[in-house]
């Protein structure tokens, strides 16, 4: 394809960056992107296979200084948000969803609380050993009864003296099974609905039980079933304040969501440049498949998936970074992106014929991962109700 007909990244248009993004960032996304490509891919089959990757890459991503990208430099980071989704959209290119995910849970969801919400102490505990690699956290909200209606949680804080006993269960708790610290929604003891939800960082210990689930997609990441049998919690692990939880909650959601969105862009150019690869180089009836107008206009589509994607999900960053109201626009974009994302690659998929089906290829790989896009971090369903109510329906 000629230079016009390859999708570039947004913030690269004519050669000049587009705004939030500088001439910085576009040097940070080349310089990721051979590291992902040189430490991550070539390892991606063996930890799918192996259902785990090592610990180790947490501290290998902090040495490039990938964890702290967007935390106050006073506690190891960088402060810059704008190269945090920069490297969102990059690590689509690491060869496995379970990776990214595993690694994004940590630097992505678990820790941006503790930024945000924590102590000078609970920083100085868990956020900078977090940026480091030296500590895992797992952000533990989903439960069995309770999962987009996080009010009804059930895992129970009782207090006692000197802080609290913890009973109760999460569910595909992304990390959970090598999470050294859980940054836990927990119910106080005798309230109802939101005003009783309040977060605990529960440190592993005794009482604190984690078992891997399996997956459609994702295998290269650990998700959990974690059970709490009378944990005790010391009150120096109370994050935020007390009964203040659900609002803790959805201040997390609109980074996460945005992050997916990035990261569903990412994916879908990954999958679009290798089918058009494929396509260019698979005859079929004496030439090309790419020759072929039904074949063009399934990649004419998919372009348009993506740059509508990619249109809707930046304008939801610049709105973020600049500190404005950006609901609305980040749930279209997690809306739009995580379904256009599983439409891509099962197109795809189609075009492989056999060989998209096979493994070798990676694109089968690439559709189930992509299918927990439209359930994680809010269903399509929430979002579209969140959509409505912001309609005034």
């Amino acid at each position: 394809m000629s230079d016009q007909g390859v999708l570039r990244p947004d913030f690269v248009a004519a050669g000049a960056p587009i705004p939030p993004f500088t001439a910085e960032h576009e040097a940070f996304r080349v310089s990721a992107r051979g590291w992902i490509e040189q430490e991550l891919l070539p390892h991606a089959d063996q930890w799918e296979e192996a259902k785990w990757f090592p610990n180790e890459m947490f501290g290998a991503m902090a040495e490039q200084g990938f964890i702290g990208l967007k935390f106050d430099p006073a506690y190891g980071g960088d402060g810059d948000e704008v190269a945090a989704a920069v490297l969102a959209m990059e690590m689509a290119r690491c060869g496995s969803g379970g990776v990214a995910a595993g690694l994004g849970a940590h630097m992505e969801i678990a820790l941006p609380p503790i930024a945000k919400f924590g102590t000078e102490d609970q920083k100085q505990r868990w956020l900078v050993p977090g940026i480091k690699g030296e500590l895992i956290a797992a952000l533990a909200i989903t439960e069995p009864d309770a999962g987009s209606d996080v009010a009804g949680l059930r895992t129970t804080a009782k207090p006692v003296d000197g802080g609290w006993i913890v009973s109760g269960e999460k569910c595909y708790i992304t990390g959970g099974c090598r999470a050294d610290v859980l940054v836990t929604a927990v119910r106080m003891e005798g309230t109802t609905r939101h005003d009783g939800i309040t977060f605990l960082v529960i440190e592993r210990g005794e009482g604190l039980e984690s078992s891997p689930l399996q997956k459609l997609g994702w295998h290269a990441s650990d998700t959990a079933l974690i059970k709490f049998d009378e944990v005790f919690v010391p009150e120096e692990n109370l994050l935020g304040a007390e009964g203040q939880g659900f609002a803790l909650i959805m201040a997390n959601f609109q980074w996460e969501r945005l992050t997916m969105s990035l990261g569903a862009i990412g994916g879908m150019e990954v999958c679009f440049e290798q089918t058009v690869k494929y396509a260019q180089e698979r005859e079929a009836f004496g030439r090309p498949i790419s020759k072929n107008q039904v074949i063009r206009h399934k990649f004419a589509e998919m372009a348009t998936k993506i740059e509508t994607g990619r249109a809707l999900s930046m304008h939801a960053l610049r709105m973020h970074v600049a500190g404005e109201n950006a609901v609305k626009e980040v749930t279209m974009a997690k809306l739009f992106t995580q379904k256009a994302a599983f439409e891509v690659a099962d197109e795809c998929l189609q075009i492989h014929g056999g060989a998209g089906y096979m493994v070798e290829y990676g694109i089968e790989r690439a559709a189930r991962d992509a299918r927990l896009g439209p359930i994680g971090g809010g269903t399509d369903e929430v979002m579209k109700e969140i959509l409505g109510k912001m309609l005034g329906l």
